[in-house]
């Protein structure tokens, strides 16, 4: 099983862009699981941080294998993947990703 966690820095003054993706993506979210299931994904969960003053989101992934995920959410033509391409041109920096190390990973199955 994959783990994948990533911390996103945002483009000032995206706030409201933010809010309007998670008011979507949870219009969507029935969408959102199959776009998630078709991906192979078990489990994808979305945090906002601010750390010195910078916005940035935490994504976290569970998945049988991550680059596989990905590669099928980019070609995907479901709405709730395209509302997510287009948040992702418009808000994150994409120079300010931040791979996150997996030190552990604990499961109860």
């Amino acid at each position: 099983m994959d783990v994948k966690a990533v911390l996103i820095c945002l483009k000032p003054d995206t706030a409201p862009r933010v809010a309007d993706w998670q008011t979507r993506i949870l219009q969507l979210k029935e969408q959102a699981i199959e776009s998630i299931r078709n991906e192979g994904i078990e489990v994808e969960s979305w945090f906002q941080v601010q750390l010195a003053g910078e916005h940035y989101l935490l994504a976290y992934i569970r998945s049988g294998d991550i680059a596989r995920a990905e590669a099928i959410g980019a070609e995907s033509t479901l709405e709730v993947d395209a509302v997510h391409r287009q948040f992702k041109l418009d808000a994150w920096d994409r120079n300010g990703m931040i791979e996150c190390e997996l030190l552990v990973d604990l499961q109860t199955r």
